[in-house]
């Protein structure tokens, strides 16, 4: 595969609202945000000033929740700190295909949509992979795993920034831990990733070190380190 522009991995909010999910996308000036139910994140430029942060809140609403991932601008003192979270961008490496675990014949991985939110709520309630909403769904491809037909896995595409798809939402119910899940999950994803000619890039809490392990198994490798902020709008 060609190596990809990483830039756009500096914004990739930024970057996937102004390209693939533009549709999914509310602005005003030069700031940016999803659409109510897919996503809270929000994006503005790294020189914003007073107005393109008086622009985010009034897109947001007064009170309202502002997760600004990784961007490095920082608000006005009046945007109350919510969380913040040191993490790691990871990109895939074609190079270490050979990592990928082997197919495994007699796990079924199903496509997810709009029927089956309720039991992702579900288990994304039971597991905390991180935000998860009504129709983030419509980011892109979810995919799933069901045992005795209830949901017990499941991974999905989320941030695309052109040329790229991030791989988020990695999650197991706690009682179907161990069997190889998240890693079918993932490299099924990457596949289907990588069969469009995009390349798979995701993010992880630096303190996860078992997911962090598990991603350099299938190939990914550290990009950089990030800081994840959330802030309440004026």
């Amino acid at each position: 595969m060609m190596d990809r522009d990483v830039v756009a991995l500096d914004d990739p909010v930024g970057a996937s609202l102004s390209g693939p999910h533009a549709h999914l996308a509310r602005r005003l000036g030069r700031a940016v945000t999803y659409l109510p139910g897919v996503a809270t994140f929000s994006a503005v430029p790294a020189d914003a000033g007073a107005a393109e942060w008086a622009d985010l809140a009034r897109l947001l609403g007064r009170g309202e929740f502002a997760d600004l991932f990784s961007c490095p601008a920082t608000p006005p003192s009046d945007w109350e700190p919510v969380f913040t979270l040191e993490g790691r961008q990871m990109i895939w490496s074609d190079s270490s295909r050979a990592g990928q675990p082997p197919a495994e014949p007699d796990i079924n991985v199903v496509e997810l949509g709009a029927d089956s939110v309720p039991e992702m709520l579900d288990l994304v309630e039971r597991t905390r992979p991180g935000p998860f909403r009504p129709r983030t769904h419509e980011l892109g491809v979810y995919l799933g795993i069901r045992d005795d037909g209830a949901l017990v896995a499941m991974a999905g595409e989320r941030l695309r920034p052109p040329g790229w798809t991030e791989i988020s939402t990695v999650c197991t119910d706690p009682a179907a831990r161990g069997r190889g899940f998240a890693a079918h999950l993932v490299g099924a994803l990457v596949a289907r990733i990588v069969a469009r000619e995009e390349r798979p890039f995701l993010h992880v809490a630096e303190a996860n070190s078992g997911a962090i392990a598990l991603y350099e198994r299938l190939g990914f490798v550290a990009r950089k380190r990030v800081t994840f902020r959330g802030f309440r709008t004026p």
